[in-house]
């Protein structure tokens, strides 16, 4: 049996907003998910993230803030790293006209998520990783562009409360 490509049922349509500038400034909240949410990031016991010395926690941690010196026009407000997925929130900034920024949202993903995949495929090829199936992370990510004062508290308490939620989380398996 030969399978031939039928656009109807292989086209992955995108999940941005339509006509929307992902370079312009604003903040953004972001969730990016492993690869079949493998919980490679460790553990939440209680409240907190947990995992062993030289864990990926601490690698995804560090890339997070190599994102910030790589673009330097944006800052990652607030963060956090669950056992399979990553929220952010991301503020862009640019010219003092304040039009657009430098660096479009999709690119500083792409960015992030090349440097994690790279250095986490060097520690599973020293034993300091444990070994994952293909790929790393899911091939999109969760974007919401953040309107307003209230929609930025109200994900700025998302990301805080995560880890106390974990067992409520759409992500949790």
């Amino acid at each position: 049996m030969v399978l031939k490509y039928n656009p109807e049922i292989h086209h992955r349509r995108s999940i941005r907003l339509k006509g929307y500038d992902y370079s312009s400034n604003g903040a953004y909240d972001i969730t990016i998910c492993t690869q079949n949410r493998e919980h490679l990031w460790g553990e939440i016991v209680g409240a907190t993230l947990c995992g062993r010395p030289n864990n990926p926690h601490t690698m995804v941690d560090k890339w997070i803030s190599e994102t910030e010196n790589k673009f330097g026009d944006i800052k990652i407000e607030k963060y956090v790293i669950m056992p399979n997925h990553i929220h952010m929130i991301i503020f862009l900034f640019g010219d003092d006209e304040g039009d657009h920024a430098g660096s479009p949202l999709p690119r500083i993903i792409e960015w992030f998520k090349t440097m994690t995949t790279n250095e986490y495929i060097r520690g599973v090829k020293s034993g300091i990783y444990p070994p994952f199936n293909k790929r790393i992370w899911q091939r999109d990510y969760y974007e919401h562009i953040i309107r307003n004062k209230d929609d930025y508290e109200y994900r700025w308490r998302y990301i805080d409360e995560n880890p106390a939620r974990w067992a409520e989380d759409e992500h949790y398996n």
